[in-house]
């Protein structure tokens, strides 16, 4: 901390909150700060604000992936009586409605800004000092120095890459470039099967290109439940996509017009892929470089910062929330985590986030959401449990709809009837986890659930047949 700053009051910072990085973790941490009274700064060093999510992940990418269901509609339509003499696909209009639909989100937080009177500094933001951050301006060169009671990093996240795989992003690419392509590709390497990964292979596959998916792991979704991974697995291929799970890639490089990756496989084997594109979707680390840490003396673990319950680094004064912080790396949690920090700051009583009530979704079709435990963790922590499932091939909304693929899984310990975990696979399964999270949180038991009066027809009435089925209660089933 400089002289003059280390002499100030608290009331002659020149803000009371400064947040750097405006992802839904940071800009919705201003907007509480500034509920509560704080003079509070947001720094940014691109030109739009809403971080990767607004711009470059969760809201063009489920623009996209709107794109791709409704093709699949359209590829459908004379099931439901509609003949059409073929469609075109416009990919270049697809990829420009995503960016024109990330714009507008993008100019809904500006706005936001505004209305809670936050001053929104478009730089390049480092830690000086505990309470000092120098701002970059790349526009004309220019810097200044702000000075914050309290600073909260909320930079993300980027890409994690492999020696093996060198990111060109030109043919080896990320989530960034495979939202942009100019035109569609034929063929496309997907190294990594988690939500990205799996996304994209949707997307892509979708269009007409043909997708390979290469996972480390002996599953896709390695996070989810394996009855649930395996049954997304099943559908997926349905529709063309080809996965290699087991497979280990030895290397990617991009050649003349492409990309060649070399594969292990489990018995031992190599599978060569040739590919327009391979896109790299192996896990994500923390945005912690050239942000100062270092001369601060924040403390860092494995490419993301440490932090407490709250957001508390082992420097006094400095904060980090969201991804960057580690942990489950999503923007509800983030928005969350920095709500709580917020608070805290404020002296209020927030409760710790439990890492058990997050719900984790991925977007393809059909779409899988879960919060807390597996049925395989649940037993290894001991737990005598009883499962509860329903398909929703025995749903009548589902099945008028014509998506009846997929099932509601529940987990509830024997003795008390918790919720120990919930898992969905399913048309409307992104939507259907709220409710679970709602019963996890007020601590229902599996009767209360089922108990619940849910309306008919619904794909909602598929939790309560899974919470009946674990109590050996179900009707439809």
């Amino acid at each position: 901390m400089s002289k003059e700053s280390a002499n100030k009051t608290p009331h002659e910072f020149d803000f009371d909150i400064a947040v750097i990085g405006s992802g839904p973790g940071g800009y919705e941490c201003a907007i509480r700060a500034s509920q509560l009274g704080y003079k509070t700064c947001i720094i940014e060093k691109e030109q739009t604000l809403g971080g990767v999510c607004l711009n470059w992940g969760c809201i063009p990418t489920k623009s996209l992936l709107k794109n791709a269901e409704v093709i699949h509609t359209l590829k459908d339509a004379e099931e439901f009586g509609i003949k059409l003499n073929g469609f075109e696909i416009d990919f270049t209009k697809v990829i420009r409605r995503s960016r024109k639909v990330a714009t507008k989100m993008a100019k809904g937080v500006e706005f936001l800004m505004k209305k809670n009177k936050i001053e929104v500094k478009k730089g390049y933001g480092k830690l000086k000092s505990a309470h000092e951050i120098e701002i970059s301006y790349e526009k004309d060169g220019s810097s200044e120095v702000v000075s914050s009671q309290h600073i909260i990093l909320a930079t993300g996240t980027k890409a994690r890459s492999i020696p093996s795989v060198p990111v060109d992003r030109e043919r080896i690419i990320t989530s960034y470039e495979a939202m942009v392509l100019k035109e569609k590709p034929e063929s496309l390497t997907v190294i990594g099967a988690g939500a990205i990964g799996m996304e994209f292979a949707y997307f892509y596959n979708a269009v007409g290109t043909k997708v390979t998916v290469v996972e480390l792991m002996p599953q896709i979704l390695p996070n989810e439940d394996e009855e649930i991974a395996t049954t997304l697995a099943k559908e997926l291929k349905k529709q063309g996509i080809e996965i290699l799970t087991d497979a280990q890639v030895q290397k990617a490089e991009a050649v003349e017009n492409g990309v060649k990756t070399t594969v292990k496989l489990k018995d031992g084997s190599e599978k060569e892929l040739q590919s327009d594109y391979a896109l790299v979707a192996i896990g994500l680390t923390g945005n912690v470089e050239n942000l100062g840490l270092e001369e601060v003396g924040v403390e860092t673990e494995r490419g993301f910062i440490k932090v407490d319950e709250f957001g508390r680094t082992n420097v006094e004064g400095v904060y980090a929330i969201g991804d960057v912080a580690g942990g489950i790396l999503l923007a509800h949690k983030a928005s969350v985590e920095g709500i709580n920090c917020v608070e805290k700051i404020a002296g209020l009583s927030p409760e710790p986030l439990d890492p058990m009530s997050i719900p984790a979704c991925t977007y393809c079709q059909p779409s899988v959401a879960h919060l807390g435990m597996t049925e395989k963790q649940a037993l290894e922590k001991g737990y005598e449990i009883k499962v509860g499932k329903f398909p929703f091939m025995a749903s009548g909304k589902a099945t008028a709809s014509g998506h009846n693929e997929g099932m509601v899984k529940l987990i509830f310990d024997k003795k008390y009837g918790e919720l120990l975990g919930a898992h969905i696979i399913g048309y409307e399964a992104t939507e259907m986890i709220a409710e679970l999270g709602m019963a996890k949180k007020l601590e229902a038991t599996s009767e209360w659930i089922h108990k619940t009066v849910h309306a008919h027809p619904t794909f909602s009435e598929a939790v309560k047949e899974a919470a009946a089925a674990a109590d050996g209660e179900a009707i439809n089933i």
